[in-house]
């Protein structure tokens, strides 16, 4: 008989899938998450990375590689996302960052534009998907 059991979740941190194909699929805007830095705002979300991050993938995983109840904390993510809490929508970018905008900050992450192929990598992924589930 398997072992039904997993050990619980570290968390994902999204941070780590610099340069990967992201679909997101927000749920939750959170405020005042209270976090080891304080309270943040943040959004919850669903995220599947859809190809492999440019530091490569943390041991164990591999694309598609889904996560649940990601947290969002970083602001032009969340700017890029919450709007799509209420719709149900989904968001797919590759995962960047943008020079700080103020000396002394630093580098903001955000989802860049996808392309026509980045498109179609996740309708393919989509297309295996039971929309019933």
């Amino acid at each position: 008989m398997s072992d039904p059991f997993s050990a619980p979740a570290q968390g994902t941190k999204v941070t780590a899938y610099n340069g990967a194909l992201l679909l997101v699929s927000p749920y939750d805007y959170r405020e005042k998450v209270q976090t080891s830095f304080g309270e943040k705002d943040a959004v919850e979300a669903n995220v599947v990375v859809l190809d492999e991050p440019e530091d490569g993938f943390p041991e164990g995983e591999s694309a598609p590689h889904e996560a649940e109840g990601v947290l969002l904390f970083q602001g032009v993510l969340i700017g890029q996302t919450k709007a799509k809490v209420a719709s149900g929508g989904m968001v797919l970018g590759r995962l960047g960052q943008r020079p700080p905008s103020k000396p002394g900050q630093n580098p903001s992450w955000v989802l860049e534009d996808p392309t026509e192929d980045d498109k179609q990598k996740a309708r393919d992924y989509l297309a295996t998907k039971d929309p019933f589930s």
